[in-house]
C-alpha cells in the first residue's frame, strides 16, 4: 500500500480524511462560509427542527429526573447553528441548568455564546443528549467494488478524483461487508465499508453517562443497499463529483443499522419530527381575517415543517435512538 500512496493511489477513506479535515480541508479552511455555505441541512431550513431537538431534550431531562447539569452535546457542530437554536428553545428552568457543548474539528466560530463549550471530541459521562446532525455520513469510509472474478477490492483514488481498483478486502472490513452489505459477485458493483462510522458512533455513545443519544442521516438498510453506493460531492449547494482536493465536500449515506447498538431503534424523521410537534398543517383561514400577521407565520411555518417533514427529501432522513440507561418508551418516541 505505501507504493500505491507515494504514486498518489490512495483509499477513498484516507484521501476524504484528508480533504475534510486537513489542514487545508474543505471543513478547516479558516475565513470559508461552512456547511451552511455549501449545503443545506435540516438545522439551515428552519429554526422549528432546534425547537423540536429542545423538546427532546425537555423530555430526556425528565426522564432523567432533572439532573442538576443538563448536557446537549451537538455533534459536528458546523458554526455552532444547532446548539444555539436549541439552547434558545429550552424553557427558563431548563435552560438554567443546561449546558451546550459543540463538537467540531473546525475552530470555534466569532461570537458564539458563551455558554457553549467547543471541543475536538465529546465530552465524558455526561447526562442529557446527544445529538448528531448529518455527522456520521462525513465519516470518511473506504470504498469496495466487485471485479471480474468475483473479489470485492479496494477502490483507490488520486488528488483530481481519478481511481482504480486495489487489493482485495480483507480481515474485519471484509467480515463488515459479508454481514451488513454483501455484494453479488457482478463486476463493477460497489459498496461503502461502514465499519469506521460503527466505532465513531459506538465511541461517542459511550461518552453518554445517561441519556440519549441520536444520529439523524440519510440512511439505507440491508436488503436496500444501493447497488453502486452513495459516494458523492456538494460545493456551493450543487451535488458534484466527489473529488478529493479539499475543494467540496464527499459524504456517503449511512448503514443506520450497522450503526445500532443493542436497544436502539431506527425510525424516519417525518415520524420523529411528527412525535415532537413539528406538523405541516395550514392554519385556519379566519385566522387571516382576525390577525393577518399571525396567520403569514403560521403559513410560513407550515411550509417549514413540510419542508422537514417531505417525502423524498428531508424527511426520508433516518434517526437513529440511542438510549443510556433510560428507557426508549418514557421519550414519547415512535419505534420505542
Amino acid at each position: 500500500m505505501n507504493g500505491a500512496v507515494e504514486d498518489g493511489w490512495r483509499g477513498w477513506r484516507e484521501a476524504t480524511e484528508e480533504a475534510l479535515y486537513g489542514l487545508s480541508g474543505f471543513y478547516r479552511r479558516p475565513g470559508g462560509p461552512g456547511p451552511a455555505g455549501h449545503f443545506r441541512t435540516s438545522v439551515h431550513a428552519s429554526p422549528l427542527f432546534a425547537a423540536a431537538v429542545a423538546r427532546l431534550l425537555c423530555r430526556v431531562d425528565t426522564a432523567l429526573g432533572h439532573p442538576a447539569e443538563l448536557a446537549f452535546v451537538d455533534m459536528a457542530a458546523g458554526r455552532g447553528e444547532l446548539v444555539t437554536g436549541v439552547l434558545e428553545a429550552l424553557p427558563a428552568d431548563v435552560a438554567a441548568r443546561a449546558r451546550g457543548y459543540a463538537v467540531e474539528r473546525a475552530g470555534r466560530p466569532d461570537g458564539l455564546g458563551h455558554r457553549i463549550e467547543w471541543l475536538p471530541t465529546p465530552p465524558e459521562g455526561v447526562a442529557g443528549l446527544l445529538f448528531a446532525n448529518e455527522w456520521l455520513d462525513n465519516v470518511p469510509v473506504d470504498v469496495a467494488e466487485m471485479d471480474a472474478e468475483g473479489v470485492p477490492r479496494r477502490v483507490l483514488v488520486r488528488r483530481d478524483g481519478t481511481e482504480r481498483l486495489g487489493e482485495p478486502v480483507t480481515g474485519a472490513e471484509a467480515e463488515w461487508l459479508t454481514r451488513w452489505w454483501p455484494l453479488p459477485a457482478e463486476e463493477g458493483l460497489r459498496a461503502e465499508i461502514g465499519l469506521p462510522r460503527d466505532r465513531a458512533w459506538a465511541a461517542a455513545v459511550g461518552g453518554v453517562g445517561r441519556g440519549l443519544a441520536v444520529a439523524v442521516d440519510y440512511a439505507h438498510a440491508a436488503g436496500a443497499r444501493p447497488p453502486f453506493g452513495t459516494l458523492t460531492g456538494f460545493r456551493e449547494g450543487r451535488r458534484t463529483a466527489p473529488v478529493p482536493d479539499g475543494s467540496r465536500d464527499i459524504t456517503a449515506h449511512v448503514a443506520l443499522d450497522s450503526c445500532a447498538l443493542p436497544g436502539a431503534s431506527v425510525v424516519t424523521q417525518r415520524a420523529a419530527l411528527h412525535a415532537l410537534g413539528v406538523t405541516a398543517g395550514r392554519p385556519p383561514l379566519a385566522l387571516a381575517a382576525t390577525d393577518p400577521t399571525a396567520y403569514v407565520r403560521a403559513l410560513a411555518g407550515a411550509g417549514e415543517a413540510a419542508e422537514l417533514t417531505a417525502r423524498g427529501g428531508l424527511g426520508d432522513f433516518g434517526w437513529l435512538l440511542q438510549p443510556v440507561g433510560v428507557p426508549l418508551d418514557a421519550l414519547g418516541l415512535p419505534g420505542a
